[in-house]
């Protein structure tokens, strides 16, 4: 089969309310889809979708990357080694398309189409025996008593992992409020914390002091250089995140320090990049956990198969952003959010796009 064309679309979807991430706020996710055709009459969609406050790139850049890719590439025969995560044509996308969003969607888009042709679906393609289904964790964001009252519904409805965001309180505040969530969720949930690097050093060292157990917390210093003394210091378990992006795989080697690694595609480069993080992640002993930049159906289902693909053990993913966008542009929305999702249906529908909603570009 042959790669006998593509078109390019843009989206616009509304959020279900106001998302401020570093200081950008938004009340639409916008990004692109790229659908490749094959000579057999397969296709397969990817999602390009920098993440505004997070992604250096812009739409227009990311659209030109995608057609000046595809373009070079109709024509040419698809072959086993396009969707080998070591090959050669992984580490040429990586070459030609610098922008790691636009690595994601173009290589989503290939292993789609190889996957329609083949008659496989994008977990299988990416492990041997992927896992039935994935679970989730539950996100919890507001006031103190609305962040409560959504870990007791998270907690009855069957969820075993949920994450706060912290540090846009006061210290004393959030020490507070996790202590009250060990409380409400009891010893059979975890807990994971995200701070996005709001903390100096002493005010990390405040809240580690104080805070009730949790898993892991997710960047807690403004200087990142620091987390090994903070570790040593305080014994507080760490995961990396914004550190992550643009770091080479074997580079983890230098930061053994860290529990756990959150990959998100669409800001490290692509699925292989994604998958080459996570394999070396786990040969160091760290948790890879696969999580979401607020992208719509087509790139959570990607998502949702790379957690299934990925270690011998399931790991909550990072998937109950998807709640944030109110509408999709699938037929039929992804089964989010729940405690977990299924791979098979998330493949299924991440297939059934509303071409007439989006802009041909």
């Amino acid at each position: 089969m042959k790669l006998s064309g593509f078109d390019l679309f843009r989206y616009s979807i509304p959020l279900a309310q106001t998302l401020i991430l570093k200081n950008t706020t938004l009340h639409r996710r916008e990004g692109l889809l790229l659908k490749l055709s094959g000579s057999d009459g397969s296709e397969g969609w990817g999602e390009t979708a920098p993440l505004p406050g997070f992604s250096t790139e812009s739409l227009s850049e990311v659209a030109a990357q995608l057609r000046r890719l595809a373009e070079s590439m109709t024509g040419h025969e698809l072959i086993d080694g396009w969707v080998d995560a070591d090959g050669a044509f992984a580490w040429e996308v990586e070459h030609i398309v610098p922008a790691p969003s636009a690595r994601f969607g173009f290589e989503l888009a290939v292993l789609n189409l190889y996957g329609a042709s083949s008659c496989m679906g994008l977990a299988d393609l990416l492990a041997p025996t992927p896992r039935a289904t994935v679970p989730v964790n539950g996100l919890l964001s507001g006031t103190a008593d609305e962040v409560l009252e959504e870990a007791s519904r998270m907690r009855n409805a069957g969820y075993r992992t949920v994450k706060l965001k912290v540090g846009s309180r006061a210290v004393a505040d959030d020490i507070r409020l996790v202590r009250a969530l060990g409380e409400e969720l009891g010893d059979g949930i975890s807990l994971r914390l995200d701070a996005n690097r709001a903390w100096d050093y002493e005010e990390a060292a405040e809240f580690v002091r104080g805070a009730a157990r949790f898993e892991y917390v997710e960047e807690p210093l403004a200087d990142p250089a620091r987390m090994p003394d903070l570790i040593e210091e305080y014994g507080v378990p760490v995961a990396l995140d914004e550190s992550l992006v643009g770091m080479q795989p074997d580079e983890l080697e230098e930061r053994r320090y860290a529990r756990a690694v959150v990959l998100k595609p669409t800001l490290l480069g692509g699925i292989s990049r994604t998958l080459r993080m996570a394999e070396r992640a786990l040969l160091l002993g760290m948790t890879p956990a696969v999580s979401s930049a607020y992208e719509s159906g087509v790139g959570t289902a990607a998502l949702v198969a790379l957690a299934a693909s990925i270690g011998d053990r399931p790991v909550p993913a990072g998937l109950d952003t998807y709640r944030m966008i109110a509408g999709d542009v699938l037929e039929t929305p992804l089964g989010l959010p729940a405690p977990g999702v299924d791979v098979s249906a998330a493949e299924e529908a991440s297939h059934r796009i509303v071409v007439h909603g989006l802009e041909r570009l």
